[in-house]
């Protein structure tokens, strides 16, 4: 649909918000960027499903342990094991907490305030309560910090939701990839659509967390608490981790009289959808574990197309992020239109005024990031 009843908009990415409210997404349309967007979510689902797996068994099975060694062995320990790990010969899971760490900083939605309220603090005294109670060492320490160990169970709903958050995400990509092999998926839009079907269809499955001490359970965060997967979990993922992310160490000074560093979280802006890919590959920068987790699971007809270009497999890692940026755009395009507060192709002038506002509030915070370079 062209709209006809506003003005064009007037603002700098005008072009996108017309992309948006025509049924486009933010990244363009061609054949090469299905068959990169396809391949990279592809990976990216595979190792999603280790991501997810892992986080969940540490919510579930490392809670108060103040030393976790063998947190990302999922309960499977052995020396063949032991010395893949050692050698890296792995997924790396530390990128999996990386982002836990950032959505559990920058917070935002409902599992932030859940994990803050009175209700949480309740139903985690019996849990330390019962794991502490021939530890009176502990049990001491916990009346003398009594913020220590409830911080600790904080962590841990962030990884747990983080993985049920991922849980549905790394479905939603494989799915997408079978229907790409099936001839169903041909274009960008397609995609995009996908995907927001799948944040619709999961938009109200419920977050929660229980634990175990021998047989008996722990309610942490019970359905009744309301939690979702699209208000609290999928909505400040996107804001902690496309948006504002971490500086990462070594490309910028943390020290707070260089004035490198913004002073408010609010406006960060090292997230994905602003992060220069060419730094990847170097010592400090997260991503560069995500990136060497994906290349391990390439499907061969992306791993061709990388082959082809200028440099071959030397800046592989490089590439793989850049592609990875251009499906994050495609996800975030499916977000923006998912959280429209009318649909896109709605006739009412009110609304299309309503949404025209909406859209280039979110284009104000593209203006730095690499959406005109994803699109070159």
């Amino acid at each position: 649909m062209v709209l006809t009843q506003i003005q064009p908009s007037q603002h700098p990415l005008a072009d996108y918000v017309h992309r948006l409210e025509s049924g486009a997404a933010l990244l363009v349309d061609t054949p090469q960027n299905v068959v990169e967007v396809v391949g990279i979510l592809k990976s990216y689902g595979v190792v999603l499903d280790a991501y997810s797996n892992n986080l969940i068994y540490i919510s579930e099975n490392q809670f108060l342990v103040f030393f976790p060694f063998f947190k990302y062995f999922n309960g499977d320990v052995n020396t063949s094991k032991l010395f893949r790990h050692w050698w890296h010969d792995r997924i790396n899971y530390e990128y999996a907490e990386y982002c836990m760490k950032s959505m559990f900083w920058h917070g935002g939605g409902g599992l932030d305030e859940y994990v803050g309220s009175p209700q949480f603090r309740k139903a985690i005294e019996p849990l330390i309560r019962e794991k502490f109670k021939f530890n009176p060492v502990i049990l001491g320490l916990h009346k003398l910090f009594p913020e220590f160990l409830p911080e600790l169970m904080r962590v841990m709903a962030y990884y747990s939701g983080l993985g049920q958050f991922w849980r549905v995400m790394s479905d939603m990509f494989l799915d997408l990839s079978d229907r790409y092999d099936n001839g169903e998926i041909e274009t960008i839009t397609q995609i995009v659509q996908h995907i927001q079907d799948g944040l619709v269809a999961a938009a109200s499955q419920p977050i929660t967390y229980q634990v175990k001490l021998g047989d008996r359970p722990f309610n942490l965060i019970p359905k009744s608490a309301g939690l979702t997967f699209l208000m609290d979990t999928a909505v400040p993922y996107v804001e902690a981790i496309f948006f504002r992310g971490t500086p990462f160490p070594g490309t910028v000074s943390y020290n707070a009289q260089a004035y490198q560093i913004p002073l408010y979280q609010r406006d960060f802006q090292y997230g994905a959808l602003y992060a220069d890919p060419l730094p990847i590959g170097g010592s400090g920068i997260p991503p560069t574990q995500l990136m060497q987790d994906m290349r391990h699971f390439l499907p061969d007809y992306l791993h061709d197309i990388y082959r082809q270009t200028l440099r071959g497999e030397d800046d592989l890692r490089v590439q793989i992020c850049q592609t990875f940026q251009k499906s994050m755009f495609c996800v975030t395009t499916a977000a923006l239109r998912g959280l429209a507060p009318h649909p896109l192709d709605t006739e009412d002038p009110q609304q299309q005024r309503e949404n025209r506002a909406y859209l280039e509030g979110w284009m104000n915070r593209f203006l730095t990031s690499r959406l005109l370079v994803a699109n070159q």
